[in-house]
Formats: C-alpha cells, structure tokens, sequence
C-alpha cells in the first residue's frame, strides 16, 4: 500500500510504500496528490520512500507507476527516492539523466539527506507563470510576473491538455500581467510557441488582463492565426475579464480592446457582449 508522509517540511510532500504496492494504491493516494497540483499549479518536491516495509509491486502497479511519470513528471521541482532495492537505484540513476525536474536515490538510512536535498533545491525565483484552472466554467487563470520559464509552459500543459481531453475544449483563457515579462532564455521562448501552436486553436474566449501595450495589437493579431475570441481588459478587471471568457454575458466591463467580432482595436461598452 501507500500511504501520505505526514510531518514534511513545508514545500515537500510524501508517499510511503508498506507492503506490496497496487495500481489502486496509484489510483487512490498518488494521483490525487498530483492531480491536485495540477489543478491548482503547485508544483511538487516529492519524497518517495520504498524504505524497508517496501515489498515489490504488482505487475499492474509497475505500469502505473510508468504512466504516471510520463503524466506528472513535468509538475516536479525535484524527487527524491529512497530505497536499498538495487534495481530501483540503478533505475532512477539511468532515468534521471532523462526526467525534466531533478532526480536523486539515497539509501534506507539517508532519509534526512533526501529532505535536506528537496529543500535545497534553488530555482530562480517564483514561478513566471502560476495558474489555477476554474471547473465550474472551464477557465484557466495564468498569472505572469516574471520571465516565462520552460517548466511553466510545462505544467500548462498539463492541466490544459487533462481539461480538453475530457470536454474537447477550454472555454476560456485568462493570462493577468500587468507587463509582458518576456522569456527566461530561447528554450523558454520555444517553448511558448509550441504550446501556443497546440492549443490556442482549442480555447473558445482568450481574455488579455493586462496594461502592455500588448492591449492595442494582440486581439487583431490573432484575427490571422486562432479561431478564440480575443478581447483585452484594463488590468484591475481581471474578474469581469474572468466572467466573459467563461460565457457570462454583459459582464466584462472596461475592455481595452476587442478582436475578431470589431474592425477596431478599441472596444465601446456596447461592442461587449
């Protein structure tokens, strides 16, 4: 079984496996924990303990832990695993040259070191882009501050693409930045360019919250090369723009400009349905 590790620092979570471990052990503690952080765009410092109450998995727990770390690996700022079992050191050494996030085994004794590692580990500054997806309306909520970073674009991804394999579509995007912060490095920028190929095709209403000058010419942009309704908000409107893009009409109050529905870049209150 697993069971959560209480008592973590704050930051770190933890899952423990007693005994012999099941696909429903998966299903039932491991990806809520990490669903939960998608929806909500936490990002995860996970301390997985295959200590010695550890007995082995069952076949199916075998791929399931498989799928779940081609599912949530881009969520991690780091995993620590502890354990004696060869195997699984040898195989998180070889995986780890691969993952995206940092990856470490310690031994049964080590289990202090590997919580001392997780809160080590140092990231240039909070998230560029934080993110929380509103269910009810099938909005999703991007708060960019500082430069946009790869694992951002990562962990949208994921909540994105959980949401429209389930209902075909995003009902809208809300991206809230009062300046465009720019790109972390080239990777980062392509990085947003492949996520905005992908998807921006699959959001019905993009709201722009912000006082860039990114106000005057997105929304006529995006006539050329997205099917979305694109409208620009003043940067204090961030609930009107919220309620627009998740279908509320007569709503969005203030808006800075409007795209695909007026020849103009400049919207009146009457141009806002």
């Amino acid at each position: 079984m697993l069971e959560r590790i209480t008592g973590l620092p704050t930051g770190i979570d933890g899952v423990k496996a007693i005994g012999k471990v099941s696909k429903a052990d998966y299903e039932t503690v491991l990806e809520p924990l990490l669903d939960g952080a998608r929806r909500s765009g936490h990002r995860l410092r996970l301390l997985y303990d295959l200590g010695p109450d550890f007995k082995g998995f069952s076949r199916s727990a075998a791929w399931e832990d498989v799928k779940v770390a081609l599912r949530f690996m881009r969520l991690f700022d780091g995993c620590a695993v502890v354990s004696d079992v060869g195997w699984i050191r040898e195989s998180v050494r070889l995986v780890g040259f691969t993952t995206p996030c940092p990856l470490k085994v310690f031994a049964n004794h080590e289990g202090d070191q590997a919580i001392a590692w997780l809160r080590s580990l140092n990231f240039a500054g909070p998230a560029a882009v934080s993110h929380h997806l509103l269910e009810k309306t099938g909005v999703i909520v991007i708060e960019a501050k500082t430069a946009l970073r790869t694992q951002d674009f990562d962990a949208l991804t994921i909540t994105a693409d959980a949401w429209i394999r389930a209902h075909g579509q995003l009902q809208g995007l809300v991206i809230h930045a009062r300046e465009f912060p720019g790109w972390e490095n080239l990777g980062s920028l392509l990085r947003h360019v492949r996520f905005a190929r992908s998807h921006l095709r699959k959001v019905k209403r993009i709201g722009l919250v912000t006082d860039s000058k990114l106000a005057t010419w997105a929304p006529i942009a995006a006539e050329h090369f997205m099917k979305a309704d694109v409208r620009a908000f003043e940067y204090g409107d961030l609930e009107a723009a919220i309620a627009w893009a998740g279908g509320s009409s007569g709503q969005a109050s203030k808006p800075a400009a409007v795209g695909r529905c007026a020849p103009s870049a400049r919207a009146t209150p009457s141009a806002v349905r």
